[in-house]
């Protein structure tokens, strides 16, 4: 059985993707997220993910936003021993963060296919836009874990902005907020 990939991120209402949590991702209107009241039930669901994380994939540029804060974090302490895959063409190894557990440089859609066929438990992408983007696209993504936030920014990436074909997604689980914010599970219908 394949492992499952997952797309784990903040979305807004009008589905931009970028720069949830600040400028320094890459977007100058960044941090977004904290523009809408904190719930800790609304945000539960990033914890609820980690019962059935295995490891942690990111793209490039999220890789290098998420490693200069998550290794000392202790919000993110759960994270630290999950082994990290980074799929990019251009990082070098030596570019890699020491003592954050297991990490491997894949350089390419293919390589992610390959380890999805591999033993293990689910795979998160955290971020990771244009990534999650060109997975989906490959048939790679087999759920979206959604935090829509009450928001709309009008532009901005997007992980569904070159869906190629009708893709059909089937609810697993949703809730609703008192902040707004809204919890959307969908498992990719094959």
């Amino acid at each position: 059985m394949a492992r499952e990939l997952v797309w784990t991120g903040f979305v807004t209402l009008d589905g931009v993707t970028d720069s949830p949590g600040g400028r320094q991702e890459g977007d100058p209107g960044g941090g977004w997220v904290f523009h809408t009241e904190f719930d800790p039930e609304a945000f539960a669901l990033k914890g609820e993910e980690l019962a059935e994380t295995s490891a942690l994939m990111f793209g490039r540029r999220s890789y290098e936003a998420f490693a200069s804060v998550w290794p000392g974090s202790e919000d993110h302490a759960a994270y630290q021993d999950l082994p990290k895959y980074v799929v990019s063409s251009t990082l070098q190894p030596d570019a890699l963060v020491e003592g954050w557990g297991e990490q491997q440089i894949l350089r390419s859609t293919e390589d992610v296919a390959a380890l999805k066929q591999g033993e293990g438990e689910a795979v998160f992408i955290h971020g990771s836009g244009e990534l999650a983007l060109r997975l989906a696209e490959a048939g790679l993504v087999d759920r979206y874990n959604l935090l829509v936030l009450p928001v709309l920014l009008g532009e901005g990436r997007t992980v569904f902005s070159r869906v190629p074909r009708e893709q059909r997604l089937s609810l697993r689980e949703s809730a609703a907020y008192g902040n707004g914010v809204i919890k959307a599970v969908y498992d990719v219908v094959r």
